[in-house]
């Protein structure tokens, strides 16, 4: 009790330090790469082990040396001794999970002797340490230097919000100081290789291989054959705002129509995109220059600038070895729909979608398609004349047959529209995909017309029969106060087996001359409703709203204009009543039209059919594509850049590497900011007390 008393007051007066948790992945990495025991027999990790264990072999290092993560062990090992044990480790793995870790690194790296401040001949002793014996020489006395830790009479020590900021700002400071080395005559100019050199031991460790390589050409850009510092400045610019480069570069070519941009886009863009950061035209023509080299048309692809912008990008070695002849074919994938078994997947899911799409859009207009059919049905002879309009029509429906009237010949319409709807949004996705395409990707009008018409020419197989079924359901339960005209009430079942195969497809024709306009017309209203008004793009989707109002509006000219097509398909499918004409095919029912009932008659129902098939197939497709949506089809997501029908990521493409690794990385290279040979130079370990790790213990 008296010990627990006084470690409380120790701890109350002098504190204490406790050593961070240590994750169970930190754990097991400590334990994969520590294969070494100290002195007294602990499990630790020599340098060797400790660059494993933060840079796994195998990773992409790009212009970093591996073993230069070695010189992260400095840091790690704050007791000096050569090796981490465990809580070494978790000390580091904590400093790795700050949000600042990789100035932090740096700073703990130049505080050699762990005060918490970084004195200036101790930093400068140990970048004079680390630095390549040829490397360009930076003056530690400049006026810039005097800004971070004063003059020479009064220089202070640094702490690390000062050391983090001067880090910062020192390759501006290295590249002004390096252009002076070499313009010995003050000029303004440099030779392209000297340039090179500059670049090279600067940002080097940062840039692609096809930047790197073509550094020289900057002096293209001139009438003469040198580079000024105008041209080096902007280069270096482009440089640390590479990054929103890269966003501004994503969104213009999403945009784009054809995926690429010339430089009037990319200053557009770069002007909704920045707020305070401003391109210089200088700027601008750097970033295309590099980015254009392989080309001449002034406009580039996301391709075109992955080569400048992306540090890991290298130019191929190779191309693409051929199938040789006796080797085994190359199985498409079934999960993206390569392939016969691929595509019968895909047309199965769209099928899918498009059925249960089609089943709620019928649903939500059923009561005015009802309406539509009995407005159409509706002879203009003397004593017919059941309904003054469509709200007249849906009031005697509710008042003679109640509300579930509204709903009469659903149970068919539901059997019947999932495979009409799917067909007709599968064979549209279909002939769209197949059909040729424009340079930029889009489709003509013929084609467009040609992919609906086609989507409602094979939807007569299923509309046909429930059409005929679903209409004559639809008029039987009119109640007339002449009860001899009306028509006995029958089950759909009935109507079936009394039509038959063949009577199920009376009125094909006028089907088929219905459904063909109306897919032509409303497949390339919507979709050019949606881009070109609403604005869909790789960058912007539509919310389902939009989506409706698009389908909404594209079905308003489409059901209209085919409702004459509409009325004679209506009159040739219901069964006639006593006193009633009976057509015998698609003219003479058209001609018996004009002459008992006048022009006009062919446009019976237009207004409800509008207010029908408009938001039906506004809602079948806002639901077919939101389907699409929640539920994708396994394996067709799009890799960013895929160039695929995918929808392109806009943005930064997030690092996929362990954060660790990153961590370290992005460390090292605000450290390699100060020379490129910092790591190279290793400092010597103390094997000698260290054994390989046997899992047994160590005779000391």
């Amino acid at each position: 009790m008296a010990a627990t008393v006084t470690e409380a007051v120790k701890e109350s007066l002098i504190g204490t330090e406790r050593s961070p948790l240590l994750s169970n992945e930190a754990k097991r990495a400590f334990e994969q790469y520590a294969k070494h025991q100290s002195p007294d027999g602990a499990r630790v990790m020599d340098r060797e082990d400790f660059v494993n264990a933060i840079a796994p072999p195998g990773e992409d290092y790009h212009k970093i040396k591996r073993e230069q993560y070695g010189i992260l062990f400095e840091v790690a090992d704050r007791r000096k001794l050569g090796y981490l044990d465990i809580k070494d480790w978790a000390r580091f793995e904590h400093l790795l999970a700050k949000p600042d870790a990789e100035y932090e690194i740096a700073f703990r790296l130049f505080d050699t002797d762990g005060n918490g401040t970084v004195e200036w001949k101790e930093f400068v002793d140990f970048y004079n340490k680390n630095r390549g014996p040829d490397s360009i020489p930076f003056d530690w006395n400049s006026s810039w230097a005097s800004l971070y830790v004063g003059g020479k009479k009064s220089r202070h020590d640094l702490t690390y919000p000062q050391f983090a900021q001067m880090m910062r700002a020192l390759q501006g400071e290295k590249v002004r100081q390096a252009f002076h080395h070499f313009d010995k005559n003050e000029t303004g100019f440099i030779e392209p290789e000297q340039f090179q050199r500059i670049i090279l031991e600067s940002a080097g460790h940062k840039l692609s291989d096809h930047l790197l390589e073509n550094l020289y050409t900057l002096c293209n850009l001139g009438v003469g054959s040198k580079i000024s510092y105008a041209n080096v400045r902007a280069f270096q610019n482009i440089v640390n705002e590479m990054d929103i480069v890269d966003t501004i570069v994503r969104n213009a070519t999403a945009k784009s129509p054809d995926g690429k941009i010339d430089r009037t886009d990319f200053l557009n863009e770069a002007a909704r995109v920045t707020r305070f950061l401003h391109f210089t035209p200088m700027e601008a023509d750097i970033l295309f220059h590099f980015a254009g080299l392989e080309t001449d048309s002034g406009r580039l692809s996301l391709k075109d600038f992955s080569r400048v912008i992306d540090p890991l990008w290298k130019e191929p070695t190779m191309p693409e070895p051929k199938d040789s002849v006796g080797s085994l074919p190359k199985i498409p994938s079934v999960s993206t729909g390569q392939g016969i078994v691929g595509q019968i997947l895909v047309s199965a899911y769209n099928f899918g979608l498009g059925a249960v799409a089609g089943a709620f859009g019928a649903t939500v207009v059923y009561p005015i398609d009802l309406v539509k059919t009995r407005m159409q049905n509706q002879r203009s002879q003397v004593g017919e004349m059941l309904y003054k309009n469509s709200l007249d029509c849906a009031r005697k429906v509710i008042r003679n047959e109640g509300f579930r009237g509204l709903y009469s010949g659903l149970g068919p319409q539901l059997i019947g529209v999932a495979p009409e709807k799917a067909i007709k949004l599968t064979v549209n996705d279909l002939v769209r995909r197949k059909a040729p395409k424009r340079e930029d990707g889009s489709l003509s009008l013929p084609w467009e017309l040609f992919a609906g018409g086609s989507a409602g020419a094979c939807q007569v197989v299923f509309t046909n029969p429930l059409e005929i079924v679903k209409i004559r359901l639809q008029v039987q339960g009119e109640i007339s106060t002449s009860v001899e005209n009306a028509a006995p009430r029958r089950s759909a079942l009935w109507i079936v087996r009394n039509l038959g195969v063949v009577g199920l497809y009376k009125g094909a024709s006028a089907c088929l001359l219905r459904d063909v306009p109306f897919s032509a017309i409303y497949f390339p209203a919507y979709a050019h409703l949606k881009k070109d008004y609403f604005g869909e793009s790789p960058t912007k989707s539509l919310g389902i709203l939009q989506l409706l109002s698009a389908g909404a509006i594209a079905g308003m000219p489409a059901a209209y204009f085919t409702t004459p097509c509409d009325v004679i398909k209506t009159r040739l499918q219901v069964e006639a009543r006593k006193g009633q004409t009976s057509y015998r095919g698609l003219v003479h029912c058209a001609t018996t039209i004009w002459k008992e009932e006048g022009f006009k008659a062919f446009f019976k129902g237009g207004p409800a059919r509008i207010l029908r098939s408009s938001p039906q197939f506004g809602c079948t497709l806002a639901a077919y594509e939101l389907l699409q949506t929640l539920f994708p089809f396994p394996g067709s997501g799009k890799k960013d850049g895929d160039g695929g029908a995918g929808v392109k990521q806009i943005g930064l493409v997030e690092d996929r590497a362990p954060l660790p690794l990153l961590r370290s990385r992005n460390a090292l290279k605000i450290i390699l900011d100060l020379d490129q040979n910092f790591g190279k130079h290793n400092t010597p370990q103390q094997p000698h007390i260290l054994q390989k790790w046997s899992g047994a213990s160590v005779n000391k």
